[in-house]
């Protein structure tokens, strides 16, 4: 198959109108008629931006699943949890069918995106071929449940503005739920920045203006 770029073909990303280009790769900065958005064939510095993002979303993960989450104060105690802490608290309590959405949300899902997106960079970078369609349904999977990693951060601070009656409960967010929403943020702009277009073939260095 022959693949747009290799015909000369460019869509806008914003409002999908096709532009016929000639020369190089991106020879020239161009814009859409239309709309007046940036035209590249590939998204500019898309595995350098992807791998960068990607990178430091890894290393946010550990602190974000050590330390503390949430703080809990009631007249009975004082309770510090950590996400794998709050999912056992969840299980012995007898909500196991909440452990396991929060388990999959907020442990799995993150780990599966940081793998997959790494290995569809390694994909690409290698040159590839096998598996094109699979590793597209991938990327589109991991874009689509990326933002229900969210669950977390958005419990807590539905507790911290819910539960707040001075000595006798008080909710607290912890240092681990700001690297988590980092943690998250970081793999959804690590997802937009990478080009899934590059799965099927790379840019030619030369591309001609052809006939169709």
């Amino acid at each position: 198959m022959r693949t747009g770029a290799e015909l000369g073909l460019v869509s806008c990303p914003g409002c999908g109108l096709i532009y016929r280009v000639a020369g190089g790769e991106d020879g020239q900065r161009m814009y859409c008629c239309r709309c007046g958005a940036g035209l590249h064939l590939r998204k500019p510095d898309t595995l350098a931006r992807t791998w960068a993002l990607l990178i430091a979303a890894a290393l946010l993960y550990l602190p974000a699943n050590v330390m503390p989450i949430m703080f809990t104060a009631t007249l009975f105690e004082q309770r510090a949890d950590t996400i794998l802490g709050g999912v056992a608290a969840l299980w012995r309590d007898g909500a196991w069918d909440i452990a396991i959405v929060v388990f999959v949300a907020s442990v799995v899902v993150p780990i599966l995106k940081i793998g997959v997106l790494a290995y569809l960079l390694i994909s690409v970078q290698r040159g590839t071929t096998l598996r094109q369609r699979e590793r597209s349904h991938l990327f589109r999977i991991i874009e689509f449940v990326g933002h229900w990693s969210m669950l977390d951060v958005f419990v807590v601070a539905l507790l911290v503005g819910l539960v707040h009656f001075r000595t006798f409960a008080d909710v607290q967010p912890g240092p681990g739920a700001v690297a988590f929403a980092a943690v998250v943020v970081l793999t959804m702009l690590a997802s937009m920045s990478f080009d899934p277009r590059l799965i099927w073939g790379r840019v030619p260095r030369t591309v001609r203006d052809r006939q169709a």
